[in-house]
């Protein structure tokens, strides 16, 4: 991918495997990294790991003062900013039993935190004469999911919210495109089945046409060309990085008719 090399990209949420994962990627391409995560002992690691050209800040992005502090520290360590990945996010989610404050703090991290990120980074990236913003959106954004609100409408907005980004910051050379993940080998998932992945991918099969659950490289993959110039005429739209999830519809890979025969 072009348009990488020497180039400055802040990720929020990167202490967290997906994130981590993208650190790597744009680090392994030259892009210098700013990890902007809650995560003190995970994202110190991970900078640690990695060496020069990746730099962690400690950022909540519920925040505004530390979202600031974060664009000064980035600047000030490598000269400027070119690309925003806003991938921190709640998966709190009670459903119908969420309260106001539930609500609240869930959209605050989920969309708010990530315009403000925006809004902090956009005049460096007006200095630097353009750059890009990739935000995380969800299959979740697209479909209903039992007992699940919260984060599904946040991702939802999140997806909305690209298309206005995109069209006002266009003026700025700023393209502003999401990605949707199907399913991705993550934290939860890795909670959730003690580590086990053949029995992850299980679960997942009947869901993704491709009979599994992602890697988080291969939505590294997918952010990183958003990012490049190889994507330079690409702005407003959603990246389904999903193994198919969105492309099966309600009918599964699975024929209905022999079931209907048993």
């Amino acid at each position: 991918m072009k348009g990488l090399q020497s180039k400055t990209a802040i990720v929020t949420g990167a202490a967290t495997i997906i994130g981590a994962a993208l650190v790597r990627e744009f680090h392994a391409r030259g892009t210098r990294v700013v990890i902007a995560d809650i995560d003190e002992a995970g994202g110190g690691a991970l900078a640690k790991e990695l060496g020069d050209g990746v730099l962690f800040v400690k950022t909540d992005i519920s925040d505004d003062s530390q979202i600031a502090n974060c664009v000064q520290r980035t600047v000030a360590a490598f000269g400027g900013v070119d690309f925003l990945v806003n991938l921190a996010c709640s998966y709190v989610d009670n459903g119908i039993e969420a309260t106001r404050d539930d609500w609240m703090s869930s959209y605050g991290v989920n969309v708010v935190g990530a315009v403000m990120m925006a809004k902090a980074c956009r005049p460096e990236m007006v200095k630097r004469g353009g750059g890009a913003i990739v935000n995380f959106s969800s299959i979740s954004a697209k479909v209903a999911q039992t007992g699940r609100w919260l984060y599904p409408v946040s991702k939802a907005a999140m997806a909305q919210l690209t298309r206005n980004m995109a069209m006002d910051l266009a003026g700025d050379h700023i393209r502003v495109n999401s990605v949707s993940p199907g399913w991705t080998w993550s934290r939860v998932m890795d909670e959730l089945s003690q580590g086990n992945r053949e029995k992850t991918d299980k679960v997942a099969a009947p869901y993704h046409l491709l009979g599994r659950v992602g890697n988080p490289e291969e939505v590294a993959q997918g952010v990183l060309f958003l990012c490049s110039s190889n994507a330079s005429f690409i702005t407003g739209t959603d990246l389904a990085v999903d193994g198919g999830y969105s492309a099966m519809g309600p009918e599964q890979a699975v024929p209905a008719i022999p079931r209907l025969c048993e």
